[in-house]
């Protein structure tokens, strides 16, 4: 087999091929198995030609424009070959290439520094207000309520659910290209709602942190909870962009509820994932994601979640008693530190664990789990997918408060707020449990 063309190229080119791409052009092969030797040749052929895979490919630094003439100077010659879209900021392309095409682009492109599968991107699911101290929070007879701040949800969409009537201010859709707010999921509304919704279906009893935040959904994954790098890429990027261009309706937080199993790079700061974050970050943006749910194995924090810059969130089970922290615990699928780089991670734990936010009525998840309905108007789940819009929404009170913080100012006020257990591992427990009215700076 090593004789094979396209097993040559992986194992000349194993340094700048990641792991799941060398994986799934290695597939290629199945079908040889059944097949007479006498005809690989021909198929091993038919299938350099043929078969096409989703890309990533990522520029040495500085070099995007001479990375991109290079790219297109080769796909020219292919006609399956496509550049899908370009992003700048972190000197990337998407695109769809031939094994083919990739042989020639690894042999003819000199500022290629790595190609990565366009992986697959998932939802991370598996009182809570209350319970992290986070209702009624005064500060200069002001109270709290995330009002003139914007959170942006990338996640499945948002559904106008009456608890989010006039605050939805921007929708932007890149799986299917609408323009009006939806969810066919589910998932997405109800992480809007764990983070800014006002409890109008429910004369106020299911309210989020920051009932007075406007949302912005961006919609990166389908019906069945799933997108992928590039889709990711483009929502993080859609967010810098919309910054720039709307200086006076700035996004203030972004919270994201999904990831993928992190990758064994030569540092996480090689993964495109974590780089996009890293940069809304240092635009200004603070940036709060799911640690993930593959607890309570160690080393199974997520990406983007594995950034040493970000708030990587994780979920504890709160048992729904607000009033005391005596059987607290972490949600056993919590995801544990370290990262597989060995950073200490999660940095917060936040309620995760049945918590009730916004239904969005007919969507996958809505019919999928017709039990977990609560009345009309709302829907119990958990995760550390709730985690994270929780942690979002308190946020965005400190950000109320604090205009001017910066986001690592705003990480270290949450950080530092944090309710402790006697013993705790930074690994499993973070700093510790979200605390609203101690993070917000007097």
């Amino acid at each position: 087999m090593f004789g094979y063309s396209m097993v040559q190229m992986v194992r000349a080119n194993a340094g700048k091929l990641d792991k799941p791409l060398r994986g799934r052009i290695l597939n290629l092969y199945k079908p040889f198995n059944s097949t007479p030797c006498f005809f690989h040749k021909a198929l091993e052929g038919w299938i350099k030609r043929r078969k096409k895979i989703s890309v990533v490919v990522q520029f040495e630094k500085g070099c995007h424009e001479a990375g991109c003439q290079e790219v297109y100077s080769v796909f020219n010659k292919y006609s399956k070959c496509k550049v899908r879209k370009e992003f700048s900021r972190i000197a990337c392309v998407s695109a769809d290439i031939t094994p083919a095409g990739l042989e020639d682009l690894l042999m003819c492109c000199t500022k290629i520094r790595k190609v990565y599968l366009n992986r697959e991107v998932q939802a991370l699911l598996d009182t809570a207000v209350s319970s992290a101290n986070a209702k009624n929070i005064v500060r200069n007879n002001i109270a709290l309520t995330g009002k003139g701040i914007k959170i942006a949800i990338i996640d499945t969409g948002i559904y106008p659910h009456k608890d989010l009537s006039g605050r939805i201010s921007d929708f932007v859709d890149f799986i299917n290209g609408r323009s009006e707010p939806y969810d066919d999921n589910g998932h997405g509304t109800h992480c809007a709602g764990d983070a800014a919704g006002n409890g109008a279906a429910s004369s106020g009893l299911y309210m989020g942190p920051a009932p007075e935040a406007k949302v912005a959904g961006v919609k990166v994954l389908n019906k069945m909870g799933s997108g992928s790098l590039e889709t990711i890429l483009q929502g993080v990027e859609w967010c810098i962009k919309y910054n720039e261009n709307s200086p006076s309706e700035k996004i203030d937080i972004i919270s994201m509820s999904l990831g993928s199993t992190a990758q064994p790079f030569e540092n996480e700061n090689e993964d495109p994932m974590v780089k996009i974050v890293e940069e809304a970050w240092t635009s200004g943006i603070v940036v709060c994601v799911a640690a993930g749910n593959e607890g309570p194995e160690n080393s199974t924090i997520a990406s983007p979640g594995i950034s040493d810059l970000v708030i990587t969130v994780g979920a504890l089970d709160d048992k729904d008693t607000a009033e005391t922290r005596m059987d607290d615990e972490v949600a056993s699928f919590s995801s544990r530190g370290p990262t597989i780089y060995g950073k200490e991670k999660p940095d917060i734990l936040a309620p995760g664990v049945n918590i009730i936010s916004l239904r969005s009525p007919n969507s996958y998840i809505d019919k999928l789990q017709k039990s977990s309905r609560i009345g009309s108007d709302y829907f119990v789940m958990s995760g550390t997918s709730m985690a994270t819009p929780i942690c979002a929404g308190i946020a965005a009170l400190i950000k109320q408060h604090s205009p001017e913080a910066t986001p690592q100012q705003i990480k270290d006020w949450l950080k530092n707020g944090a309710d402790h257990w006697t013993d705790e591992d930074p690994n499993v427990y973070g700093a510790g449990y979200i605390n609203g009215e101690k993070s917000v700076p007097e």
